[in-house]
């Protein structure tokens, strides 16, 4: 049986008050008529047995009993096993009266192929099915799909994994993939056929919300053969819906120490003045959650300078240095950081006691060194 409800202001704003014992009031951020924690856990990496799903299920209970309230998966993530763990972390959780499903934020993607015989699994069922109209051709990278049909079974599948009624947001999961064997004048009407499949899953309440979880798109420029015009993208969303309204509403992308693009490099233009998609998405009313932020422990000790002694001056690890610095990250939503053992939960859950570093420190971040065509 599903579990039943979706992300509400009033459960998020429950979640933050039963909390303001443990975390401070920074701690929690405010957006799309939720309240949510600037630390969210991601469940990418590990081995799909039954061994990590209980380590996952056992982080995120740890996490979400910790102030942790944006839980973040794709149901290619071990193979669907990732959703098969949260699934069981929110059945406990809800049995154990420690949450409710009003006060989480459940987001998951799809777009990649969720089994590892990648290529027969997509033959099988989607192109040698009569039940749909997928062509050959529709398959990228032998690994990647958007056809609208694909992305609703998809989207169905993961809330059969999930276990839940609503996903509250739903990612189409690095679009950009597609840029290597189509062109954007065939990418962009494909975008805007899984954007008329995700506001009609809107309108059922299948999702609460929708984005677009990326890579490199919105951080290479403007001629990459990869670059996402985010302007664009925006105006799609709203031409797909009666009333102007959509439903498009977050960006995933990577921002960490070392991968700065998103706050300092000029990838987006928005009317006539180029910015950085962060300031970009500001402008135009989207929410950012850093993926990779801290890089797979690749981020840890590489500080940037101009943050250096303002970091070295606090009590953490290098590791939560890594993490404070992304978390603190002007107009940055949550940073996600993947954890599966409880001693992870428990060093990055100090983060949620400590103030975030004030956004001046990030001006001196902010240069002219990068232009347009660079």
């Amino acid at each position: 049986m599903k579990i039943l409800g979706k992300a509400t202001l009033t459960g998020t704003q429950g979640y933050r008050e039963r909390h303001q014992q443990d975390c401070i009031a920074a701690h929690f951020r405010e957006a799309n008529d939720w309240v949510v924690s600037s630390i969210g856990i991601g469940t990418y990496l590990g081995a799909a047995d039954s061994r990590t799903d209980d380590l996952v299920t056992d982080a995120i209970i740890e996490s979400v009993k910790n102030g942790i309230n944006l839980i973040d998966t794709a149901i290619n993530y071990r193979y669907m096993h990732a959703e098969w763990s949260i699934s069981d972390a929110l059945r406990a959780l809800i049995r154990d009266e420690v949450i409710s499903r009003d006060e989480l934020i459940i987001c998951t993607k799809g777009g990649f192929i969720p089994d590892l015989d990648r290529i027969s699994w997509f033959y099988s069922r989607y192109i040698e099915n009569s039940r749909f109209s997928i062509e050959p051709e529709d398959l990228v990278a032998e690994c990647h799909c958007l056809h609208p049909e694909y992305i609703w079974d998809q989207l169905e599948r993961s809330l059969d994994n999930l276990g839940v009624e609503t996903i509250d947001i739903y990612y189409l999961h690095n679009p950009e993939m597609q840029l290597s064997e189509v062109s954007p004048e065939i990418f962009y009407p494909r975008l805007r056929l899984a954007f008329e499949v995700l506001e009609k899953a809107a309108s059922q309440g299948k999702i609460s919300s929708y984005g677009l979880a990326t890579w490199d798109g919105f951080r290479v420029p403007p001629t990459a053969f990869n670059y996402l015009d985010l302007a664009k993208i925006k105006a799609i969303a709203s031409q797909v819906t009666s009333n102007g309204t959509d439903h498009f509403k977050f960006l995933q992308l990577p921002f960490n120490a070392t991968m700065v693009e998103a706050l300092v490099k000029p990838t987006q233009q928005i009317k006539r003045a180029w910015l950085p998609v962060l300031a970009a998405a500001h402008r135009l009313g989207l929410s950012v959650i850093s993926s990779a932020s801290i890089g797979q422990t690749k981020a840890v000790g590489h500080i940037p300078e101009a943050l250096e002694g303002i970091l070295h001056q606090t009590p953490l690890t290098p590791t939560l240095q890594a993490l404070q610095f992304t978390r603190s990250c002007p107009k940055l939503l949550t940073a996600l950081v993947g954890m599966k053992t409880i001693d992870h939960v428990t060093e990055n859950s100090a983060l949620t006691r400590i103030k975030p570093l004030a956004t001046k420190f990030y001006k001196a971040l902010a240069t002219d060194s990068y232009e347009i065509g660079s």
